[in-house]
């Protein structure tokens, strides 16, 4: 495990204050982190995770965003890299959004995607 210094991934200002809300729902403790990953699956290859996690294994990277915990496991972080998250609620649809120099193609539903040179 280390401490990186640079996220790969940034978060607007939304995201942001919506990740501070579920942080919130768990008490802020300190061992609570956000978890920004893929993992195989999904209908176009590789499906976005972000959850609320408090494991940190010797293979993940400790980031503070704007005094945001998260964690990004390394294997993540080649496909991520660059990647914006947002959080929008628009006529009662909320949820957060990845937008990914790394994805070739991304599902219609927008929470997988096909990176770039391996299609």
């Amino acid at each position: 495990m280390t401490d990186a210094t640079t996220c790969p991934v940034q978060f607007t200002e939304n995201a942001l204050k919506r990740l501070r809300a579920v942080l919130a729902k768990h008490g802020n403790a300190p061992d609570v982190r956000i978890r920004v990953g893929v993992r195989a699956g999904g209908c176009s290859g590789l499906s976005y995770v972000l959850d609320v996690d408090t494991r940190v294994t010797e293979k993940d990277d400790l980031y503070e965003v704007e005094g945001l915990p998260v964690v990004i496991d390394r294997k993540s972080r080649r496909f991520l890299e660059g990647t914006v998250i947002d959080y929008s609620f628009q006529n009662l649809l909320a949820g957060f959004t990845f937008s990914n120099p790394n994805a070739e193609r991304s599902c219609g539903c927008g929470t997988s995607f096909t990176p770039k040179g391996l299609r």
